[in-house]
C-alpha cells in the first residue's frame, strides 16, 4: 500500500481553478518531483497536503487512513494540527524565527508538541540533525548570522526533527544563488539516499531527473504526465511536457 494516496483534489481561488483533479500514489522511502511552469498548481498542491490550504474537493489518505475527504473537511484546530504532523515542509523563504538560534529553531516544535517532556532527548536529536546538516558549529548562531544555504539546512533539520511521514520542499533553492544552491541540493540527494520520503517541487531538472524516482509534469492544474524521473524528463511523451523541458534548456 502507498503511504500516501491522493485522489481527485480540486482546489479554487474565487473562480480559478487551481487544481482541477490531482491524483497521485507515493511508496515509503520514494522521492517524487514536482515539476512545471509558474502557476501551474504546484506550490498549491504542496500547501493542500500539508494542510495550509483546504482542497475543495477528493481525498487525501497516510498509511491507509483518509485525513482528509472534501465532503467532510476537518475544521476542528487540533485535529488539523496532528493530520500536519504527518508532513513536514521546506519553504522557499526558510522562514526561520529570527529571535531564536538555529538549535532552538530545530527544537522549538518538539517541545512545545511534548509539554517540555523529553527535553535531554529533543535537544540531542536537535544536534544530531544538525550535525546531520554541516551544521554542528553552527547551532548557537542566530538566522541572521548564518548564509541562506546554511538558513535552508536549518529548515530542513526544523522539518525533520517533528519525524513526519512525507517531507515535502517547495522550490528549496530558489532564493539561493547558484553557489548556495549545491550545497542545500546534497543535502536532500544525502536524504534521498537514506530513502526519506519525499516530495520535491524544483525548477532544477537535473537534479529531479538524477534524485527523484517519479517526476510529475503539472501545467494549469492538472497532472498532465507522470512516470520514473529520467523516463519523464530524458524523454517525455507530451507535447507540452517537451515544449516546457526545451524552453528550460535554451
Amino acid at each position: 500500500m502507498p503511504i500516501l494516496e491522493v485522489r481527485d483534489l480540486k482546489k479554487n481561488f474565487d473562480k480559478t481553478e487551481v487544481l482541477k483533479g490531482i491524483s497521485f500514489d507515493l511508496e515509503e522511502g520514494e522521492a517524487i518531483s514536482i515539476i512545471g511552469s509558474s502557476g501551474s498548481g504546484k506550490t498549491t498542491l504542496l500547501r493542500c497536503l500539508n494542510f495550509l490550504e483546504t482542497a475543495d474537493e477528493g481525498t487525501i489518505s497516510v498509511r491507509g487512513e483518509c485525513l482528509f475527504d472534501g465532503a467532510h473537511p476537518v475544521t476542528d484546530a487540533e485535529k488539523l494540527r496532528r493530520m500536519r504532523l504527518h508532513f513536514g515542509l521546506v519553504f522557499q523563504q526558510f522562514n526561520l524565527f529570527p529571535q531564536y538560534t538555529a538549535l532552538e529553531n530545530v527544537t522549538l516544535a518538539p517541545l512545545l508538541a511534548s509539554g517540555g517532556a523529553d527535553r535531554g532527548a529533543i535537544i540531542d536529536n536537535g544536534k544530531q540533525l544538525l550535525d546531520q546538516m554541516g551544521l554542528y558549529d553552527r547551532m548557537d548562531n542566530y538566522p541572521h548570522q548564518l548564509s541562506g544555504g546554511q538558513q535552508q539546512r536549518v529548515a530542513i533539520a526544523r522539518a525533520l526533527a517533528l519525524k513526519p511521514d512525507i517531507l515535502c520542499f517547495d522550490e528549496p533553492t530558489s532564493a539561493l544563488d547558484p553557489e548556495l544552491t549545491g550545497e542545500v541540493l546534497k543535502v536532500i540527494r544525502n536524504l534521498a539516499e537514506k530513502k526519506t520520503t519525499m516530495i520535491i517541487v524544483t525548477h532544477e531538472m537535473a537534479f529531479a531527473r538524477d534524485v527523484a524516482d517519479k517526476a510529475i509534469f503539472m501545467d494549469g492544474g492538472v497532472i498532465l504526465e507522470q512516470g520514473p524521473a529520467k523516463e519523464l524528463i530524458n524523454n517525455p511523451r507530451q507535447e507540452r511536457t517537451r515544449q516546457f523541458l526545451s524552453g528550460l534548456a535554451k
